[in-house]
């Protein structure tokens, strides 16, 4: 414990070293991936509504946690701002409003109890119960045609906690009501027998019968689409966290265990657990996303607590050994990160990938901003 503590302050005190050149460069923009290891910028026209833009804030107020420095947080802010114009844009607000203000409006609310920041974090929950479906009890995933009008992800289970935090602040169950109902639908739906997890389910939007699953960012349908696992595992450990209903932690536990059986000995990712040997993608973000979910899980159990506990070291040690780029002319932290498997490019940066292997190591050292 006091050896893993000691690795992660290092790890971090380097990361920090390098975010301070970085977080400056950067200043003016919101990133999603690097090319030729600068920073792209989606701050820009349509570019504002990606689903990750609240990242990088959310690095930044990680960063903040563990330095007090005013630099950091400014950026933070800055980036909360710029988000502003997605708010007013009813065609960019979608399932992932949570990944957009829980690590920035919500974020800067839980530091400062900032007015302007709690209105945001409102509207943006607000939107998300809009987007549930009632019959069916899921929240839609994306906006588009009616083709894609009953799907829903196992991706919005991390959005759930701005619906359990609207309602902490509003003393207002509506929010948590919409949130649990989903949960629910996520557990029945979702979560197979081994513990491995959907990617897309679709529904009729009009009786909420399930109709089918699609493979989704995965490999093909039935397969074991990594991140997916990641999102579950920590989803649902999150829906624990706010409800305190033993069936969410179960759920938890359940892909939990699964993950930790498939993780290769090396403790590298794959893009996807059933992904052919001869193909040897990875994708960093499911390491850093799970080993976020096992620590945070590991604080809610008492058996299985040093399995879970281990076993986000083993990821986290990987990654840093094999995949954390120090340099200091290279914007990105964590490389060899993959969108999905049948995208044409893999292993590249990506911003959540960077957010969540900080995280976890300020869970690690204790100086965490609880963002979720």
């Amino acid at each position: 414990m006091k050896e893993d503590i000691r690795w992660a302050e290092e790890t971090l005190k380097s990361i920090v070293q390098k975010m301070r050149i970085v977080a400056d460069r950067s200043k003016d923009k919101i990133p999603y991936t690097t090319e030729n290891g600068i920073h792209d910028d989606r701050s820009q026209n349509d570019g504002i509504g990606w689903w990750t833009n609240g990242f990088w804030g959310g690095l930044m107020w990680q960063l903040y946690a563990a330095t007090g420095e005013e630099s950091f947080r400014r950026i933070a802010e800055a980036n909360e701002e710029k988000l502003d114009r997605v708010l007013i844009n009813w065609n960019m607000l979608d399932h992932d409003n949570g990944f957009k203000w829980l690590p920035t409006a919500v974020a800067h609310y839980r530091v400062e109890k900032n007015e302007n920041s709690k209105n945001r974090g409102m509207l943006a929950a607000n939107n998300l119960a809009g987007r549930f479906n009632a019959e069916g009890g899921f929240i839609r995933a994306w906006n588009g045609d009616a083709k894609v009008r009953g799907w829903a992800i196992i991706d919005c289970m991390m959005n759930l906690p701005l619906l359990y935090w609207a309602s902490e602040i509003t003393d207002d169950p509506r929010f948590s009501a919409i949130a649990v109902r989903h949960a629910e639908t996520s557990r029945k739906y979702f979560v197979r027998e081994d513990g491995s997890v959907n990617h897309i389910v679709e529904f009729d939007p009009y009786t909420g019968s399930m109709i089918k699953t699609y493979g989704g960012q995965g490999m093909r349908e039935g397969s074991s689409w990594t991140r997916g696992q990641a999102w579950g595992l920590y989803g649902f450990t999150l829906s624990y966290i706010h409800t305190k209903n033993g069936v969410f932690l179960e759920t938890a536990k359940k892909i939990a265990d699964y993950f930790l059986s498939q993780i290769p000995e090396n403790g590298l990712i794959p893009v996807d657990f059933l992904q052919p040997e001869n193909v040897t993608w990875q994708d960093s973000t499911a390491g850093a996303i799970a080993a976020c979910g096992l620590l945070t899980l590991a604080e809610q159990v008492s058996g299985e607590k040093e399995t879970y506990r281990s076993g986000a070291m083993k990821l986290l040690k990987a990654l840093a050994d094999n995949n954390l780029d120090l340099d200091h002319d290279h914007d990105q932290l964590i490389e060899k990160c993959s969108a999905a498997y049948n995208d044409e490019k893999h292993e590249f940066s990506i911003i959540y990938g960077d957010y969540f292997f900080t995280e976890a190591l300020n869970k690690i050292t204790g100086k965490e901003l609880f963002v979720w």
